[in-house]
């Protein structure tokens, strides 16, 4: 495994995180086994939310943490201040209700990274900017920032924090890897880095190198391995409404077609290719992983071991018809 930094956290980071959509203390053995597995491929951090499963991911790592006594060798990042049907929810009221109940979820007095799910372009950035440095002078989180804010209202929130001698967002949350989202997965108010659309944002990200944990790194299992142009009428089932809708486009398959010449040529898989374009990018960038079994997070360590040109990411990306 490698690791970076986060500043504010005193542990070190792994650069590949597994998210846990799917732990759940209604599935307690798999749950704990997957979990043990990533400790032990010092895969330390694991990404959550207060929405995933109803909050049963939280409370299932919040179990495992406590019956293996390893709280301060894990780096937890949750999420709050998701909408719902009713509300836009990016308030300082709905942070702190969040963020009280993660923690009890997890059984833990502190949370590594705690991140906004959402924003509300509407509202001020002032107020969530103060909020935040409250629960951080509390002891509540070591660090913050969001998951789906686009980079100007990161560097917003930044400007005010730097103004008033406060804490800024010092981490983003953005959908980031080969396959571009050519709509958005859930709705409006998903952002990503993905695709020539977003290259200012990319050039943004690199000169600033605020560290990005990018979810759906895999297309949401679009460079699972098991998709080919060839056998995706068949394939189809395999792949959630979002992946669907975000990225089973010609522009991606161009991308997959691509991705398996190059595994081949190299000896590795899709997926792990896949997730070598993400990790060798010029961003500082913390791909998550959704690996459901051992050796598919084995598969995913991996990867950590490809290099890739610029010029090889460039014809992945489709931006390049040479590799030389």
């Amino acid at each position: 495994m490698k690791y970076g930094s986060i500043a504010g956290v005193n542990k070190p980071v792994s650069r590949l995180v597994l998210g846990t959509m799917i732990i759940s203390i209604q599935d307690r053995e798999r749950s704990f086994d997957l979990l043990d597995a990533a400790l032990e491929m010092g895969c330390t951090t694991l990404d959550t939310a207060h929405v995933y499963a109803g909050g049963n991911s939280e409370r299932g790592i919040g179990q495992w943490m406590q019956e293996r006594g390893n709280r301060e060798q894990v780096v937890i990042i949750s999420k709050g201040c998701h909408h719902n049907a009713d509300r836009r929810r990016v308030t300082p009221f709905d942070l702190a209700a969040d963020l009280h109940d993660s923690l009890a979820r997890l059984q833990t007095d502190y949370i590594d990274l705690y991140l906004l799910h959402r924003d509300d372009p509407a509202l001020p950035v002032g107020p969530i900017v103060e909020a935040f440095n409250e629960h951080l002078a509390a002891g509540r989180i070591r660090a913050f920032g969001g998951s789906n804010w686009t980079h100007q209202r990161i560097a917003e929130a930044n400007e005010y924090a730097a103004k008033h001698g406060l804490t800024p967002f010092t981490v983003s949350q953005p959908n980031y890897g080969l396959a571009e989202q050519v709509q958005d997965p859930w709705g409006p108010g998903c952002v990503t880095l993905s695709g020539p659309a977003n290259r200012e944002a990319r050039a943004w990200y690199e000169a600033t190198q605020m560290p990005v944990f990018a979810y759906s790194s895999l297309g949401r299992g679009f460079f699972s391995g098991r998709i080919t142009r060839a056998n995706l009428p068949e394939t189809r089932a395999l792949l959630d409404k979002a992946c669907l809708t975000a990225y089973c486009h010609e522009v991606n398959l161009q991308r997959l077609d691509r991705a398996w010449e190059l595994a081949g040529e190299k000896g590795v898989t899709v997926p792990q290719l896949a997730l070598a374009y993400v990790l060798t990018s010029p961003m500082n960038v913390f791909p998550l992983v959704g690996a459901a079994r051992r050796e598919e997070l084995a598969e995913n360590v991996a990867s950590l071991d490809i290099a890739l040109t610029p010029q090889e990411r460039a014809w992945l990306d489709l931006e390049s018809d040479s590799r030389e």
